[in-house]
């Protein structure tokens, strides 16, 4: 019948996991320094992980087709619920001192500070560099799907668009893109 076969990384040798344990290294590190001034209940403490991991399983992986007008993409939300991720908005609570906050809107800020640490960390791992003295080989086309990165988005909230004419410099060198975006082109 249909079996499936289960290869497992050796005990204590977390750099054998590559990729997931870099990604469960960085949870954790932000996990405690955004939790670490809070005590919180068992229940709360709870919610947020489970915040924290619809955050990280809502990360898009590639895209879902090639159409140039399409911008949805393949998170790892539908491998593990079989379905996408919905997240309802929740006001903004890191302007609000700690005093005055309720337990749900202290695990909200805690969610939000999170997700603002770790998001832009993602990004910033996405991102590929080259040295100075080294020419850049970034594979930039037109109809390729690319991730901007703005400030102050909503936790799920990943701002999609696709590259829709290129503007190089003088030297030849494309830094500057249209990009179409759901909220219209953006250069």
């Amino acid at each position: 019948g249909n079996s499936i076969t289960w290869h497992f990384i050796s005990p204590r040798a977390p750099h054998f996991g590559g990729l997931w344990e870099a990604a469960v290294k960085s949870v954790k590190q932000h996990l405690n320094r955004t939790v670490a001034n809070f005590n919180l209940t068992y229940n709360e403490m709870y919610t947020v992980l489970v915040q924290i991991e619809t955050c990280i399983n809502s990360r898009p992986l590639i895209p879902l087709s090639n159409d140039s007008n399409d911008l949805a993409v393949l998170t790892p939300a539908p491998f593990l619920i079989g379905s996408s991720l919905i997240y309802l908005p929740q006001p903004d609570q890191s302007y609000k001192k700690e005093n005055y906050l309720s337990r749900w809107e202290r695990v909200q800020k805690i969610t939000q500070g999170m997700w603002k640490r770790w998001s832009g960390e993602y990004l910033n791992q996405l991102q590929v560099r080259a040295k100075w003295h080294q020419p850049a080989k970034a594979d930039v086309r037109v109809g390729t799907m690319v991730l901007i990165k703005e400030t102050n988005v909503p936790p799920l909230q990943w701002n999609m668009g696709r590259i829709t004419a290129l503007h190089p410099g003088q030297d030849g060198v494309t830094r500057v893109v249209e990009v179409n975006t759901r909220g219209g082109i953006k250069k």
